[in-house]
């Protein structure tokens, strides 16, 4: 059992790409396929599936690397916690590095990034950094 599901989805994305693997497999949750089909739409993964039966379901990641053979993705990191939950408000939320990074943000409208997160002028918990 796994205290913190999606820190768990960061370090192993983080792994693989320092290990340069290709392919990464994540238990599946709802959250973490969404935070997956962000990463796909920014361009940071290849391919994000769901596999597997019903109750053995898994996330199967295809990392992309560049010429050079560095993985797009050089950091994750977890921002709120289970033991301290971040919030911010449309507002507050600022680019990340300069545009090159995003955050994951969970907003009542669902699990989004930074930019589209100030355009529909929501807020939430701040998931997570990617740059």
């Amino acid at each position: 059992m796994v205290g913190d599901p999606i820190a768990d989805m960061f370090s192993r994305i983080n792994n693989a790409g320092r290990a340069g693997q290709t392919l990464v497999v994540l238990p599946y949750s709802d959250t973490k396929m969404e935070i997956a089909k962000l990463l796909k739409d920014r361009g940071f993964i290849g391919d994000a599936a769901k596999r597997g039966k019903k109750n053995r379901r898994n996330i199967e990641l295809t990392l992309i690397y560049d010429e050079s053979g560095k993985s797009r993705i050089s950091q994750m990191r977890r921002i709120s916690k289970p033991s301290r939950r971040i919030y911010k408000g449309w507002k507050d939320i600022s680019p990340l590095k300069n545009g090159s990074g995003f955050y994951i943000i969970s907003t009542p409208a669902g699990v989004m990034d930074d930019k589209k997160a100030r355009n529909m002028k929501v807020g939430g918990e701040i998931f997570g950094e990617v740059w």
